[in-house]
Parts: structure tokens; C-alpha cells; sequence
């Protein structure tokens, strides 16, 4: 099978709102595959909808060849996500959390601890291994996030603006840590407004705009034309007219 993810006309309405039209793209096994488009786009609907976090209200979805409404449980063992809104268990630790996580995802208490053990390590999450959840910042929330996101080892990774609200060094860890996945051939699935991360991890993209793909396919191949992805971004979704933008009594 040459695809992780296959999304065939994927709708999602909301009452008389449709978020997301007919959208249809495929995620190479291996790659790590970037999913761009403007804030209300409908990137976070599509997501939750690969996921399993919300049905689609026409099409389907396949991953690693099952079809997810078919055999939902088959999908969730094999793909870690990290949300938009991550919903951790506040009034636990970040070890208890991930304590939790394991044992949810079917891992023996020995394995589960060396792997809280070795993630929490990585991501430089010890220092508050005593502290509750609540206490932490957005930055360690994502860390921790991303930890439970892993600790099964999953084959395909979402992940849903994972460097906001990261600063620098946590964010050069993640990348790090993303690229040496993809390398042992986990398909990762990321959706991030920093167009120059995107540029420098992702192998494909895709770009959604008002609900509907506009473009996708391999990325040197799409920005050919372009001297960055910003570029090729702002050519298909357009920049404002700056004649008539900006504030009267700055002029």
C-alpha cells in the first residue's frame, strides 16, 4: 500500500455551515506530510476528522488500510495524535499521565515506565515530574502531549500546531525528534502555521482554503515556481488589498 492516509470527499457541516467540501487528498507511507491553510480554513475539522475525533458527515477515511468508521479501534492503536486542544487530565503529574497512557494503550507497567522514563528525559519534562499538570506552561503542556502521543509507538503521528507556544530549544528538540521518526519510517501528519518549519520537515503538503483543497502533491514539486512556501502559499490563497488595509490614523 503506497498511502498512510486517504481521505476521499471528506464533508463536515455544522447546521447550515459547511466547514469542510468534498476534501480528497492521499498521505504517502513514510512522509511527513504538511497540511497548511488560513486560520477557519477548516484544517483543525479535517483533522479531528482522520482521527476519529468527529464524523464526517459525508465521506470516508482510511488509514494504514482500514477504513475508520469500519474498524475504528484497528486505527486508534496505530496513529498517536497531539490536538488543537490538548485536554490532559490537569490533577494528574506528567508521569501519572503518562502512567495512564501506557496501560490505556495495552503496555505492560515495566515497558511503560522505561518509555514515560526515556520521553519525559527527552523532552526535558523531569524538572516538574512532581508538579500537576495545571501548574505547567503551554510549552510543557504540548512536550507532555506529545510524549503520550509516542509512548505506544505509533505508525502514523497527528499532529495539530505542535510548536505554538514552544520556545526555541523545546521546539528545536521536537523537530529533532520528529525527523529521526520519519526516518524510521512513522508517517507524520502535521498541520502548523509556521510556513518555514513546514518548508524545512515536510516532504508533501497539502492546502486547504474555505473548506476546499486547493493544491497538494509533493512540495518541491508544487514550489518549483516559487523562491519559498510562503510564496506559493500567498499566490493560492491571496494576501489582502493594501491599498485599502491598515489603520486611518496611522496613515
Amino acid at each position: 500500500m503506497s498511502h498512510a492516509i486517504l481521505a476521499d470527499r471528506l464533508t463536515r457541516r455544522f447546521g447550515d455551515f459547511v466547514a469542510v467540501t468534498e476534501v480528497s487528498f492521499a498521505v504517502p507511507r513514510g512522509s511527513f506530510f504538511g497540511f497548511l491553510g488560513p486560520n477557519g480554513a477548516g484544517k483543525s475539522t479535517t483533522i479531528k476528522m482522520l482521527t476519529g475525533l468527529l464524523s464526517p458527515t459525508a465521506g470516508r477515511v482510511e488509514v494504514l488500510g482500514y477504513d475508520l468508521t469500519r474498524s475504528p479501534l484497528e486505527v486508534k492503536r496505530r496513529i498517536g495524535v497531539v490536538p488543537e486542544d490538548l485536554n490532559l487530565f490537569d490533577r494528574l503529574t506528567g508521569p501519572e499521565y503518562l502512567t495512564l497512557v501506557a496501560s490505556l494503550q495495552g503496555l505492560e507497567a515495566q515497558e511503560g515506565r522505561r518509555r514515560q522514563q526515556e520521553l519525559t528525559a527527552l523532552l526535558d519534562l523531569d524538572d516538574r515530574a512532581r508538579a500537576l499538570i495545571v501548574e505547567y506552561s503551554t510549552g510543557m503542556k504540548k512536550k507532555l502531549a506529545l510524549a503520550a502521543a509516542l509512548i505506544h509507538g505509533p505508525q502514523v503521528l497527528f499532529l495539530d500546531e505542535p510548536f505554538e507556544g514552544v520556545d526555541a530549544v523545546a521546539a528545536r528538540t521536537i523537530r529533532d525528534l520528529l525527523t529521526e521518526l520519519r526516518t524510521r519510517g512513522t508517517t507524520i501528519f502535521l498541520t502548523s502555521h509556521i510556513l518555514e518549519t513546514v518548508e524545512r520537515l515536510c516532504s508533501d503538503i497539502a492546502i486547504l482554503n474555505k473548506g476546499t483543497i486547493v493544491a497538494t502533491g509533493p512540495l518541491a514539486e508544487l514550489s518549483t515556481r516559487h523562491r519559498s512556501l510562503e510564496e506559493y502559499f500567498l499566490d493560492l490563497i491571496g494576501e489582502p488589498d493594501r491599498a485599502e488595509s491598515g489603520l486611518s490614523w496611522m496613515r
